[in-house]
């Protein structure tokens, strides 16, 4: 099959379809399982060395009696989300969806169905693009070996037990699962596999698994079989399409080999992937808010993630801080949405967005009275505010006092706004100019 190549807006190359990608710059991520029950964290079977007896309980009480997807669905789309990615199974191998392949799937706990099925839909009729996270590791299948992140890595008897196990198995496991994933539910237009950890330094008594282990060549290779046009990560240990900085913001634009890297950073509203009760280091909506503008100014996208409880529900707290995001977002996702890194430098204090003839100024700082901006004299015909589209004035000369003194803006081409006293009551000001 000749797979299509899409060039994205940032003039990289990658087999799958960028352009939606780059164009929507903002996603959700849903960590949700049996791990929910326990709201003590997603790794809760490893972090506690929990036997598959212990974490059983899990499996036996997870009943998401108030799941609504429609909800989650409508409450992504008034944040501004454009896409979102469900873990179809994380690390402990617990299965949302009906999957053919294993009993350990929601089907059989008080859920009593396919929960991924209704998601999809709903966020397909709201609009929304849909990508599977499909977790690369299982703590349950009887064919994964033991590694570092085993919960019983440290149980020298259950290594032993284990030891003639065969991953080749499981591999082939994982692609009959991904087949089920990619022909069962119509078009999947991202994939996001976690995780390899083969480039990174050795530790302890296990050796890393890497591409060899997951065959990650032919899982690849049957993902594009079945949806010729998806967008599939970087963590198969192999290239992909767009690379996944998780908690972390880059410095700048990605490039690898002098070339423009498609990137998403995977951020968290509080510390935690899945529900985590107890865990208070929650992100200010400004924070979030800042975080997407810093992505988009640097050729990025932000994918942020919420842990639904076990009801099936987003908390009071998550459903806050998307309200307030959403509002943001309602005013100023023109600065978002098509927009890209823009090759004017930004004041300090504010980050920059493009879109054409569109130049857009976050201002995470409020200045006094006014901003230069270097490299803009007169190449801009207009200013206004985006949250109510009033006009800010473009000066034609200095302040008094600083042209008596040749003030150095004045000698970098700067284009000078002249500001109100009062900022904006929005999380971050944004002024559209309309460049000539």
């Amino acid at each position: 099959m000749i797979m299509r190549r899409a060039t994205n807006v940032c003039g990289a190359t990658s087999r799958g379809d960028t352009l939606w990608f780059l164009h929507d710059r903002f996603g959700l991520f849903i960590h949700w399982g049996i791990y929910s029950v326990a709201s003590r964290h997603e790794w809760v079977k490893k972090y506690e060395a929990l036997s598959d007896e212990d974490y059983q309980s899990y499996f036996d009480h997870f009943n998401p009696d108030l799941y609504d997807p429609r909800a989650w669905a409508k409450i992504a789309k008034r944040a501004g989300m454009k896409y979102f990615v469900i873990t179809t199974k994380h690390h402990d191998g617990f299965c949302l969806w009906d999957t053919q392949l294993t009993d350990y799937k929601a089907p059989n706990t008080q859920a009593g169905r396919d929960l991924i099925a209704p998601m999809v839909e709903a966020f397909r009729t709201a609009g929304m693009k849909i990508g599977f996270y499909y977790s690369l590791l299982d703590w349950h299948h009887p064919e994964y070996t033991v590694d570092k992140n085993y919960p019983q890595s440290g149980d020298n008897a259950y290594i032993e037990a284990a030891k003639h196990r065969d991953i080749r198995k499981y591999a082939g496991y994982m692609r009959g699962q991904v087949r089920e994933l990619l022909t069962n539910y119509g078009k999947i237009d991202l994939m996001f596999y976690d995780f390899s950890w083969s480039h990174q330094p050795e530790k302890g008594r296990f050796k890393n698994k890497g591409k060899d282990d997951w065959e990650s060549e032919k899982l690849l290779a049957l993902t594009r079989e079945l949806q010729p046009d998806i967008l599939v990560n970087d963590r198969l240990d192999i290239p992909g399409d767009y690379t996944t900085p998780e908690q972390a913001q880059p410095r700048g634009p990605l490039y690898k080999d002098g070339k423009p890297v498609v990137w998403e950073a995977c951020h968290t509203l509080n510390g935690s992937w899945g529900c985590h009760r107890d865990n208070l280091n929650w992100k200010s909506p400004r924070m979030l808010v800042e975080m997407l503008i810093d992505c988009v100014s640097k050729n990025g996208n932000l994918i942020l993630n919420i842990g639904p409880n076990a009801r099936g529900e987003f908390d009071l707290r998550t459903m806050g801080t998307l309200e307030a995001i959403g509002e943001w977002m309602r005013l100023h996702n023109t600065a978002i949405y098509g927009c890209r890194a823009s090759e004017f430098e930004a004041p300090s204090g504010c980050r920059l967005t493009q879109n054409g003839k569109k130049l857009y100024v976050h201002l995470f700082h409020w200045p006094m009275n006014h901003l230069w901006l270097d490299g803009l004299a007169d190449k801009a015909s207009f200013a206004r505010l985006l949250s109510d589209g009033s006009e800010i004035r473009i000066m034609k000369k200095q302040p008094w006092g600083l042209d008596a003194h040749g003030d150095a803006s004045d000698q970098r081409d700067a284009l000078m706004l002249e500001l109100p006293i009062q900022r904006p009551d929005v999380l971050v000001p944004v002024i559209e100019l309309t460049l000539t």
